[in-house]
């Protein structure tokens, strides 16, 4: 499930809790970080897109398998 961390503008896979915060992940993979979870909701269609995009990208110049 993609989540959008509206605190830091990003779009993540939920990885578990720690304590209170919930761990993201970056759709195509990269250092988890800690989100709020009161700052934390379904990502929307266009923002699914976008992360999707980004990763499609980010793959096509190699920078993720």
């Amino acid at each position: 499930m993609l989540l959008m961390d509206v605190h830091n503008d990003r779009v993540g896979e939920f990885r578990g809790i720690a304590g209170p915060y919930w761990s993201l992940r970056p759709l195509g993979g990269g250092a988890e970080w800690e989100a709020e979870p009161e700052y934390v909701r379904p990502a929307d269609r266009m923002e699914r897109l976008r992360a999707k995009a980004a990763r499609a990208n980010a793959r096509s110049r190699g920078e993720v398998l």
